[in-house]
């Protein structure tokens, strides 16, 4: 009987080893089947907040694995790949790193690398008034407001309108929404805006005016630019008398006296 039992007890722990292999071998094959249908792949995301136009430092980087069913298109692989960039927008822990959302810093600095192409930079010097008070702050957009004597009365008139500032003194971080008084603001313009703002400038005085962020009215066109300042005035014609003309006629007939349209013959002494 005990040797019975025994054998009894051995072929139950046989039984119960093939189910597990079995079940073991089951589960395997099912995981390496949806690995062969959805392969993982490594994706970059954000190990810690990345500030607006700082440069990603590898601390600044983690990898993650997801399906390949879940990539997004335009993300980063390797952190080796984002390194060196520079942040186009504030990116948040744990997110995705995109490549739209940075840019290269080998052309120049920073504020070089998130003007957009085709763009330029300019500066402008401003004060509590000009700079509204303080509250223009990186990401906002404005109107430039150009004034100048004309005679004794001041004219003024829109010369640009909705562009972007890009910093504000050397600030060129969003983060902050607390008004300071700076005294340089850096607008993003294009060519022919650049040259209407300094024209502008040079000839009188400007002044920024701040836009509703959904205002999507008369935004910047070149096709609407207007001329930072008026065409000259015409000069009054002066018209000056014509000094009398003394024709002298002939013996014995008198003189003919010739001012402007009128000629007078008066009779010469005998």
């Amino acid at each position: 009987m005990k040797r019975r039992g025994l054998l009894l007890i051995l072929l139950s722990l046989a039984l119960a080893m093939g189910a597990a292999w079995a079940a073991r071998s089951w589960v395997q094959a099912r995981l390496n089947a949806s690995a062969n249908a959805d392969p993982a792949e490594q994706i970059v995301v954000a190990a810690m907040e990345i500030p607006f136009g700082s440069k990603v430092e590898p601390r600044h980087l983690k990898t993650i694995t997801l399906p390949r069913s879940a990539r997004i298109g335009n993300h980063y692989q390797k952190t080796d790949d984002v390194v060196g960039l520079i942040a186009l927008q504030k990116i948040v822990t744990d997110e995705i790193l995109l490549r739209e959302r940075f840019a290269d810093r080998s052309a120049g600095s920073t504020l070089a690398a998130i003007v957009k192409p085709d763009m330029r930079a300019v500066t402008v010097r401003v004060d509590d008034v000009v700079g509204v008070a303080g509250f223009l702050m990186p990401g906002n957009h404005v109107d430039v407001v150009a004034a100048h004597m004309e005679n004794t009365r001041a004219d003024t008139h829109t010369v640009l309108r909705d562009l972007n500032v890009l910093a504000v003194d050397q600030t060129a971080s969003q983060d902050k929404d607390q008004p300071v008084v700076v005294r340089a603001v850096t607008l993003e313009v294009t060519p022919k805006q650049a040259e209407v703002l300094v024209k502008a400038r040079e000839e009188g005085k400007i002044q920024l005016t701040l836009r509703n962020p959904l205002d999507q009215s008369h935004t910047a066109d070149e096709s609407e630019l207007v001329a930072a300042a008026p065409p000259p005035s015409k000069q009054p014609t002066v018209h000056r008398a014509q000094p009398a003309k003394v024709r002298p006629a002939d013996p014995g007939t008198g003189v003919t006296i010739i001012r402007g349209t009128n000629v007078h013959n008066s009779e010469s002494a005998t």
